[in-house]
C-alpha cells in the first residue's frame, strides 16, 4: 500500500510503501501526485519511504513505477528512497548518474535528513 506523506514542503510529493504494493496503488496515489507536482512547478523533488521490501511490489506496480519514471523524465530534480535495505540504498545513489535528477539513499533514521535535502530546490 501507498500512502501520502503529509507535512512536506509544498514542492516536495512523498509516498510511504507498506505491505504489498499494487498496481492500483500507482495509479491511485502515486502518479496523480506526481503529475499534479510536474503541472503545477514542472519539477518533480519525490520522496519514498519504503517500509516494505522491494520485493513487496507487484509486477504491475513495477511497470507503473516505470510508466511514471519515463513520462516525467525530464521533470525529475530531486528523488530522496528512504530506506533500511542497502541494496536499494545504493542503486538510488548510483541512479543519479544516469537521470537528470539528483537521487540519494537514506537510511530510515535518516528520514528527516531526506526531507531536508529535498526542501533545498535546485
Amino acid at each position: 500500500m501507498l500512502t501520502v506523506i503529509q507535512n512536506l514542503p509544498d514542492h516536495v510529493f512523498g509516498v510511504r510503501a507498506s505491505g504489498e504494493v499494487t498496481k492500483d496503488d500507482l495509479k491511485d496515489v502515486l502518479l496523480p501526485g506526481l503529475e499534479s507536482l510536474a503541472n503545477q512547478y514542472k519539477e518533480i523533488y519525490y520522496l519514498l519511504v519504503l517500509d516494505t521490501d522491494v520485493q513487496n511490489f507487484t509486477a504491475g506496480a513495477w511497470v507503473q513505477d516505470l510508466i511514471a519514471g519515463v513520462k516525467h523524465f525530464t521533470d525529475w530534480k530531486k528523488m530522496a528512497i528512504v530506506t533500511d535495505q542497502k541494496a536499494v540504498e545504493k542503486f538510488t545513489d548510483a541512479f543519479s548518474y544516469i537521470s537528470p535528477g539528483e537521487a540519494k539513499g537514506y537510511e530510515l533514521r535518516e528520514l528527516q535528513d531526506a526531507i531536508d535535502w529535498l526542501s533545498i530546490k535546485k
